[in-house]
């Protein structure tokens, strides 16, 4: 069977027709990506970040003041046995 020129000019403006409701949805979905879900995911992501660094600068302040707590332990203990013997 052979397609004539006609033949595949109305497959081809069938095809047009079919897809044109899903070329119209994707550019939809395009638009919808780019104005609205990628700020989105842009915003959590900052947040997200800033969150983490503060946390990470958080982490490193306790564990300093960890080492000064135990340091502290050390000496009052060090002082309480000293003014139970002045005592």
């Amino acid at each position: 069977m052979t397609l004539t020129n006609e033949d595949l000019l109305a497959i081809s403006q069938l095809l047009d027709t079919k897809l044109k409701p899903l070329e119209d949805r994707t550019k939809n979905i395009e638009i919808l990506l780019e104005n609205d879900i990628l700020p989105r995911l842009q915003n959590s992501e900052a947040c997200y970040t800033s969150t983490y660094r503060r946390y990470v600068n958080g982490s490193t302040q306790i564990e300093a003041m960890q080492a000064d707590i135990d340091i502290m332990k050390k000496v009052i203990s060090e002082h309480s046995k000293k003014l139970q013997k002045i005592s």
